[in-house]
């Protein structure tokens, strides 16, 4: 980890990962939904996704809004400053297809865009912060419902019941119409269980993870503008906390714990409080994605933190 914010100390902290990425290399980020502003800086990592001839990846939203078609993607990918940068691709534009699970409980396989097939090293650089349904989202988040097309979205926060956007929004006015309402203004109504969801996010991450191929793949968590809200959202609420790092791993487990411990034990004091962030994840028991991606063997929550500054 470092505590230093910068594009050197971006680098800095890849390379001290000690496993240069090769080939094809996919950058996954959120390009973040228009109207918001607290999504990583384009001029903050440019120089590492330069350093590795990447592509900035992304998929399409399954939620009506300016990204849940590729046009609107690249257009807010465009107006991010991520199209200066390096080329953007949008990897279901074209098509989407079935990789396999560990765990097939709720899911029978994970849904993600065919350019996931152009490329041979991911590297999954994700913007911690909270999350209305997740609680949190960090690498697991980014590389699971990040990687998914509209319908693997859609799949995810039905957890499993729903195959297409079109069927999930069916499902969805049934349950409204059976006057059960919206828990936490978002899908989770459909799945009656923020454990099954997490569960349901642990699995395709993994999932990712298994398609890849473990050497394939580093991940970093870049620990600023921690507000309670996702980059998905148009209208987040302004960070409560001040910035903490950029936190590294191989292990995608270790690493969102690890993020999960720097809120949980951040020294708070007036105007700068981690109080609405630990709530938020809590009250959304967050941690379960964390807890569940170990139990099916993604990673481990045990680790040891390493300064490099």
């Amino acid at each position: 980890m470092t505590k230093k914010i910068t594009s050197e100390s971006l680098i800095a902290i890849y390379e001290k990962l000690g496993v240069p990425a090769k080939g094809r290399v996919a950058v996954k980020i959120s390009t973040g939904e228009p109207g918001g502003h607290h999504f990583l800086d384009a001029k903050l990592i440019a120089p590492l996704v330069q350093k590795v001839h990447g592509t900035i990846v992304e998929c399409n939203t399954a939620y009506g809004g300016a990204r849940d078609t590729t046009e609107g993607n690249l257009q807010a990918a465009k107006d991010h400053g991520y199209c200066d940068i390096a080329k953007v691709d949008i990897m279901d534009s074209e098509g989407e297809m079935k990789i396999p699970v560990r765990d097939s409980k709720y899911l029978k396989y994970d849904i993600i865009g065919t350019h996931a097939a152009n490329y041979d090293f991911v590297i999954n650089l994700a913007h911690f912060k909270g999350h209305t349904m997740g609680g949190f989202g960090g690498v697991l988040k980014n590389q699971s419902i990040g990687f998914s097309s509209s319908n693997g979205k859609a799949y995810q926060h039905s957890t499993g019941k729903a195959e297409t956007v079109a069927g999930f929004n069916a499902l969805l006015m049934t349950t409204v119409e059976e006057g059960q309402g919206l828990e936490c203004a978002d899908w989770v109504a459909i799945t009656h269980s923020h454990d099954i969801f997490h569960e349901c996010m642990a699995n395709c991450a993994a999932a990712v993870a298994d398609y890849y191929g473990p050497e394939n793949i580093i991940y970093i968590d870049v620990m600023n503008n921690l507000s309670v809200d996702c980059d998905c959202d148009p209208n987040p609420s302004a960070p409560e906390m001040g910035d903490i790092g950029i936190f590294a791993s191989l292990d995608p487990v270790a690493l969102d714990q690890a993020c999960v411990d720097q809120v949980f034990n951040y020294a708070s004091k007036a105007g700068d409080d981690s109080a609405a962030l630990i709530e938020r994840i809590t009250s959304r028991h967050g941690i379960h994605t964390v807890e569940h991606a170990e139990a099916i063997g993604l990673g481990t929550r045990q680790y040891e933190l390493v300064s490099i500054d």
